[in-house]
């Protein structure tokens, strides 16, 4: 599994091994990559055909994230997008912003995996 943040990789990795998640991701593009989200999208989709030897488009691709410039991210390779509201943007909104699923939170887990299998 791959993580796309704009965050920087050392920054992400602080936040996400506070968190005991890091070891999840076994590459990512971050911010040190590139500034703009849907290059890190298209960095994200070449590592992970490196690390694979196959190569993911459409639907097979899954975006998590909880502002617009993710959904937009999501859409540009043509992923399933699944937006989840924080104090940035509701739920609403990120729908409003083309999201195929939107969640107030992350805590209904059968929902949330039902979206990203379906």
């Amino acid at each position: 599994m791959g993580l796309l943040t704009g965050n920087i990789q050392k920054g992400a990795r602080a936040k996400l091994e506070s968190l005991d998640l890091w070891r999840y991701f076994s590459f990512g593009a971050f911010a040190d990559d590139s500034s703009v989200r849907k290059e890190l999208a298209d960095i994200a989709v070449q590592r992970a055909y490196e690390m694979t030897g196959q190569k993911f488009s459409g639907k097979q691709i899954v975006i998590i994230g909880d502002t617009e410039h993710d959904i937009k991210c999501g859409r540009h390779l043509g992923a399933k997008t699944i937006g989840v509201g924080t104090a940035r943007s509701t739920a609403k909104d990120l729908l409003a912003h083309g999201a195929d699923h939107a969640f107030d939170d992350m805590f209904n887990h059968d929902q949330i995996l039902r979206a990203i299998l379906e």
